[in-house]
């Protein structure tokens, strides 16, 4: 008896561990759960909006997670480290360039940019990717242009790259007066073993397959990567198919079809609740410019609603620290409003 009372307090610490861990999962959960009970049809459209959106999303993720685990495996994650080495400016540029023409969704993305902070990539660098990353790649630029014009989706791509390298200089002016000296969430780090592989670089051995241990680094980095982006995407596509069910079209219509100087502010903000996703949104306002909206407001709609959507918001949120994530948010914004802005003018020249 004496023994079953010891073990309570054992078992309740247990239940706790548990239950913090698996908090992401029971949050989706509950989110259908509700659902199922108070509109059983909105849970069901739920469910299917996010595993299609999960399905549709595989291929970049897969790719994404083989190139963590690889250069985990490898011991190349060394080598990405040092791509990024040289003067703060020339590393900013190329992470906001880099950004703007990979190939990885917001979500996609997440493995790379834990990966590419824990090799020691400086922060200002990563910024300008991560910020430029969910605004253009190369088949968002190919359907901007089909939908809109060429014209306005190479003026994307150069906002893309330029708020990227905003971002960049940002945080490294904020850096050189003690910010962020630690930008990651307890437990992302790995204990900073990627630092250590840059200051003290090994070989890397390409053939990692032959090697049991690097076998099990790139077995064991695989599923702890897979794992964390499912629950988290998991979550994110739940709230991103209420936002698309309960945020009708006609009401972003009416907010940011104006006209005027005002409908790019008034886009900017609106940008982040209403945003769906960078596909869905183009005809929406390939519309709305169609009937004389403003187009600086439609460049600072796609802009903002890109770097803040749900699951490139969350992204942030998940592996860096509240001050890196409002930064990330601050600058965003503020880069979309100005882009939204200078397209405007230039339309007028």
């Amino acid at each position: 008896m004496t023994d079953a009372i010891l073990k309570i307090p054992t078992l309740r610490v247990t239940l706790h561990r548990i239950l913090v861990a698996q908090r992401v999962w029971l949050v989706s959960l509950a989110l259908l759960f509700s659902l199922l009970v108070f509109d059983p049809t909105q849970a069901i459209d739920s469910a299917l909006f996010t595993g299609e959106a999960l399905i549709s999303t595989a291929p970049f993720l897969i790719l994404s997670i083989g190139i963590a685990a690889w250069s985990v495996a490898t011991g190349a994650d060394n080598l990405i480290a040092r791509a990024f080495t040289g003067s703060p400016f020339v590393m900013i540029c190329l992470g906001a360039l880099a950004g703007a023409i990979s190939p990885f969704c917001s979500c996609g993305v997440i493995p790379l940019i834990a990966a590419l902070l824990t090799m020691g990539v400086p922060l200002p660098a990563v910024m300008a990717f991560w910020l430029a990353s969910p605004i253009m790649d190369p088949s968002m630029f190919a359907l901007t242009a089909g939908v809109l014009n060429v014209d306005f989706a190479i003026a994307k791509t150069i906002a893309a790259i330029g708020l990227g390298g905003f971002g960049g200089i940002a945080v490294h002016l904020l850096m050189k007066v003690g910010a962020f000296t630690n930008p990651l969430r307890d437990g992302v780090t790995g204990n900073g073993c990627g630092g250590s592989s840059v200051r003290e670089p090994k070989p890397v051995v390409w053939a990692f397959w032959v090697d049991p241990k690097r076998r099990k680094d790139f077995s064991k980095t695989s599923v702890t990567t897979t794992l964390f982006l499912l629950k988290w995407l998991t979550l994110a596509f739940i709230l991103e198919s209420l936002i698309v069910e309960w945020v009708p079209a006609e009401s972003v219509s009416s907010l940011i079809g104006g006209q005027d100087y005002m409908a790019i502010v008034i886009a900017t903000l609106v940008g982040i609740p209403a945003y769906m996703n960078g596909y869905a949104a183009l005809p929406l306002v390939g519309g709305l410019i169609a009937q004389g909206m403003a187009p600086g407001a439609a460049m600072a709609f796609l802009i903002a609603g890109g770097v803040t959507s749900i699951p490139a918001a969350m992204a942030v949120w998940v592996l860096a620290r509240p001050q890196v994530f409002a930064l990330y948010i601050t600058a965003s914004l503020s880069g979309a409003f100005l882009a939204g802005l200078l397209y405007q003018l230039w339309g007028l020249l």
